[in-house]
Order: C-alpha cells, then structure tokens, then sequence
C-alpha cells in the first residue's frame, strides 16, 4: 500500500492572518492537505460568497505551498440542517448546499463532507430523515455535474450515528458520488466496535477523520489517551484495502503550542500506521 495523505483541520493550526501562512504552517508540520470549514459563524460562512479574486488568491497559495485543500466541511448544516420542518431553514440549507458545491470547485477541492445530522438545535419528528433524504438528493444535482464527491460523517446524536446507519442512507440514495467519511473518534464516542465499523463500509470510504476520544467525550482528547485502538483501527483499513485519505482532526484553542501539537500528532498516527503494517 502507497503511503497515504494525510491532512489537518484548519482549526486546528495556529491563529495565523492568512491562507498562504496557513498552508505553509501545515507543510511545515509534514501535511499534504488541509480541511476547510463552513461551519455556522459567520465568519466561516462567508466564506461560501468569496469573490473570484479571494478564490483565485487561495488557489494561488496551494499552488505555492504544494498543500491542497482537501474537503469543504459544511458544518454549517447543523444551524441550517436539510432535514429542518422549517420550509425556509430548508431553502437555507440548500442554497449552502450549492455555493460549498461552487466553493470547492473553485479551490480544487474534491471532496464536500456533510454532517450527519437530519437536525441539531430543533427537535425530530417523523419525517426529519425523509426531509434530509430529499436534501441530499438535491445536493447530488449539484454536485454530480460539478464532479465533486460528498461523503457523509458519523457523528453524535442520534441521526448518523454509525457506519451501519450510513451506509443505509448511501445505499438507498445510490449515487456514486455519495459515499463514507466515518470519524472513528465519533464512532468511539457512540460506543461503536470501530474495527467492526470500518469493515461494514469497504468500498464506500473516501476519508477517514481520525481523533482520540472516549464514550460521550467526542473532543479534545489528546492522542494515546483515549478510546480509540489506533493500530486495530489501520489493520482494519488494510485489511479492506483502504487507500483514500487521512485527517487530523483538532482544535488549537488558541495555544501557542499548537505548531509542536500538530506535528507530534502526525507523527504519532503515522507511527500507528507502521505499527499496523499499513504502510506498504
């Protein structure tokens, strides 16, 4: 097996001014790729109405560092979830749908990752999943033409909570740009058997978030001090013959750290790897 991509969320770089320092932090650091959020500040969700030249600007940048942007995470999906009763939430939420399709093309990003979450901050009923189905399948008529693939993260909660329960949703939507993008710090969190996971869904992975945690703690658990069984969890992926990418999930919270923080932490996993055997 090839040595495998691994990127870094931007959160979790350090407080730097622009994208040109951002993306030569994460190559100093040893990354290929970094994560872009669209989460629900409006911060990042002015990011979906950049101007040619801010886009062209990052593009520049990548082109400079030699690191992509990987995946658009459109976080922002939980504020404005596809599955909300609101008629208006959900034209919200489909109109972020289509300008992160139009984002990620313009930065040659080839992944949009979407969180598995029919509803976050309003409560269910019986028709939220219906509701997030028919999102999804609008979103695939963006994204399809556009070449972009999306791939559905586990998450807490009580929606896509597992491998199992997202595989439902692809399967049954059945497009070929739809796939996995299991985090197994949440599958971890959801007291979920990760390796058991991972083997339900070969041949749907394109990505894969790797954190630490423990059963309800889903963040900011330092690596090696959790629950999640690393080197199991890279057997497994080599035993279904895994070969898409990596992320690093974290948050720097502002340290001043943070730099030391995301290189031990590739180093770490990719220590992991070779313990596994995943590295050819």
């Amino acid at each position: 097996m090839s040595n495998p991509s691994i990127g870094i969320y931007e959160k979790a770089l350090p407080d730097l001014p622009d994208w040109p320092s951002r993306l030569a932090a994460a190559a100093e650091a040893g990354y290929d790729f970094v994560e872009i959020p669209v989460d629900e500040t409006e911060e990042k969700l002015a990011r979906l109405d950049w101007t040619t030249t801010e886009r062209a600007a990052l593009r520049s940048a990548v082109t400079d560092t030699g690191v992509d942007i990987g995946t658009v995470i459109l976080s922002a999906h939980r504020k404005f979830p596809l599955g909300s009763a609101s008629v208006e939430t959900r034209e919200k939420a489909l109109d972020l749908f289509k300008k992160a399709v139009d984002l990620a093309v313009d930065l040659n990003a080839s992944t949009i990752q979407l969180a598995g979450y029919f509803v976050y901050y309003e409560k269910h009923d019986e028709y939220s999943k219906d509701r997030f189905m028919n999102g999804l399948s609008h979103g695939l008529d963006w994204a399809t033409p556009a070449g972009i693939m999306l791939g559905l993260e586990t998450m807490d909660g009580e929606d896509i909570t597992s491998v199992s329960t997202a595989l439902e949703i692809v399967q049954k939507i059945n497009s070929p740009i739809l796939k996995l993008y299991p985090d197994v710090g949440n599958l971890i969190g959801n007291g979920f058997d990760v390796s058991k996971e991972l083997k339900l869904g070969k041949g749907q992975l394109i990505g894969i978030h790797l954190k630490d945690a423990r059963p309800g703690q889903y963040r900011r658990v330092p690596f090696g001090t959790g629950d999640v069984p690393f080197v199991d969890v890279f057997r497994t992926l080599s035993d279904i013959e895994y070969d898409g990418n990596f992320l690093i999930e974290m948050w720097n919270d502002s340290a001043p750290d943070s730099m030391e923080t995301i290189t031990n932490a590739r180093a770490w996993i990719v220590d992991k790897m070779l313990a596994a055997g995943y590295f050819a």
